[in-house]
């Protein structure tokens, strides 16, 4: 626990600005909406004097990258392999808020991660750590596996100094990256991060980002695990961080079946059930094509026909990408058997509204139904309208 005093993070909130100004944030439209009243705590209630900040650790038994030489299973962020750490967290901050009050009579608010604060500047300015270059915040006693929380208070507390950055000439988060996600070090362009694109983005992720995803299906660990800071982290004691056994290595194939009640049920109180059903599978047929397991083709044969547009691209990417597997072994090989699949109307980036393909049987032969199949297959990856590629190419009902 730490100290801030609000004004502590006034070059941060001049940071923040550029990051949004340079569309770094992608489409977190609400990080653009609520800058002016993030970058400084006094913007979201002007009566702080003082900020506490909590760290909670949840260092992980066992290091997440070992989980990246398993493409048949998929790989969560440590931290979302439990329940929602936003629950558990204020929970202990209403604890200490409660005591504060009967002590001092005090205002306060409390926050994770749910409204406008900068958390990691905040607990820098309370002496908790610093922000490394991977722009995450790193303790010296318990590395960079830390969930934060913050309560702000009109109350003037003696405040507790920033410490020293030591990251020095270490570059292994920024190496490390899969997806080249930092610009420079202490700069982040989330358009970029696994983490962003498994969980905040809604759209098609870009086909030349797929690849480096890996088996990653929900956020990434990959800059925070590699800290050599982490040797002086402890694994958590704490029962309500320790993960579920079904999430630690879950079978991509079981997660690509999951219709939307299923989803609910399976991630009820996880933090993985904000981004949705339709998000996630995309996140897990994107890890299936990665796997180049051909055990996993009726799973994927069984998605081209799923009510989500999203969910239809991706498994369209896996067919095409394995039929072009096959095809460098196999001239004449079948695609696969006959299916009608609809890019139906959505407002998914690059659907296709009302074009059906029928690929039959067909050879890999300069066939219409593989050149329609792989049409749209770079459609959907480029975002580009259908008319961009001609109307020649639309096959009607």
């Amino acid at each position: 626990m730490g100290i801030a005093d609000p004004d502590g993070v006034e070059k941060a909130g001049v940071h923040l600005l550029r990051f949004v100004a340079l569309g770094r944030h992608g489409e977190m439209g609400w990080m653009a909406e609520k800058a002016d009243r993030r970058r400084h705590p006094k913007a979201l209630w002007p009566e702080v004097r003082s900020v506490i900040m909590l760290g909670l650790n949840y260092g992980p038994a066992h290091d997440p990258l070992d989980q990246l030489g398993w493409p048949d299973q998929g790989t969560i962020s440590v931290y979302a392999r439990n329940k929602d750490y936003h629950d558990l967290i204020k929970t202990r901050l209403r604890m200490l808020a409660r005591w504060l009050v009967e002590q001092t009579g005090c205002a306060l608010k409390l926050f994770v991660d749910t409204a406008p604060v900068m958390e990691k500047p905040l607990a820098a300015a309370a002496g908790l750590g610093w922000q490394g270059k991977h722009t995450n915040l790193i303790s010296r006693d318990l590395g960079n596996w830390l969930f934060l929380g913050a309560i702000f208070t009109d109350l003037a507390l003696p405040t507790d100094g920033p410490i020293k950055d030591h990251c020095g000439s270490c570059r292994r988060c920024l190496d490390i990256c899969p997806t080249k996600a930092f610009p420079a070090p202490y700069q982040l362009d989330a358009r970029r991060c696994i983490s962003y694109l498994t969980i905040e983005y809604k759209g098609h992720i870009d086909a030349d980002l797929r690849p480096a995803m890996g088996n990653r299906i929900y956020g990434c660990d990959d800059c925070l695990a590699v800290c050599p800071w982490n040797k002086y982290a402890h694994k958590t004691n704490d029962p309500a961080f320790f993960p579920r056994p079904e999430l630690s290595a879950p079978d991509l194939a079981d997660l690509a079946e999951l219709d939307d009640a299923a989803f609910r049920t399976v991630f009820a109180g996880s933090p993985i059930k904000r981004t949705g059903r339709d998000c996630f599978v995309r996140n897990v047929l994107i890890a299936i094509g990665n796997s180049a397991n051909p055990a996993h083709l009726p799973v994927i044969h069984r998605r081209l026909d799923d009510p989500s547009p999203l969910v239809r691209a991706m498994a369209i990417w896996h067919w095409v990408g394995w039929g072009m597997s096959i095809r460098s072994k196999r001239p004449n090989a079948p695609i696969g058997p006959g299916k009608r699949i609809k890019m139906s109307s959505g407002n998914g980036r690059g659907s296709i509204p009302g074009l059906w393909i029928r690929p039959r049987e067909a050879r890999f032969d300069g066939s219409f139904s593989l050149r329609a199949l792989m049409l749209c297959s770079c459609i959907m990856a480029s975002g580009l309208p259908p008319s961009a590629y001609g109307k020649q190419h639309q096959h009607q009902k």
